[in-house]
């Protein structure tokens, strides 16, 4: 399972998740920042990925035209980068579950 982390999220999120979710980007690595979400959800659909935000636009096209591809909306306001790093490593069972899930679009995370 592969993550594409929103710009609102630090890039150095990915050097300590690699070893749970190979393949994962970041949107400035993919040279991604200050693009449109439509361009960007269609980036994570057409590559296979899970859309990780804090953003409340991707909750809302998550609801509105479900996946792909899925998404991890993460409502924990401004907190540390240390502190997503423990709830994506914490909530590691429940995002496979939620991947391999053949009805569930959204999955939030708080």
């Amino acid at each position: 399972m592969k993550l594409l982390l929103d710009e609102n999220l630090s890039d150095r999120i990915i050097l300590s998740i690699v070893d749970l979710y190979p393949n994962s980007e970041h949107l400035k690595t993919l040279g991604l920042i200050n693009t449109d979400d439509a361009l960007i959800w269609e980036y994570a659909k057409t590559n296979g990925f899970v859309l990780v935000s804090k953003d409340s636009d991707f909750h809302q096209r998550s609801l509105l035209y479900g996946h792909p591809p899925k998404f991890i909306y993460l409502r924990i306001g401004n907190c540390p980068t240390s502190k997503i790093i423990q709830i994506l490593r914490d909530n590691f069972d429940t995002v496979v579950q939620f991947e391999n899930s053949q009805t569930e679009s959204l999955l939030v995370l708080t």
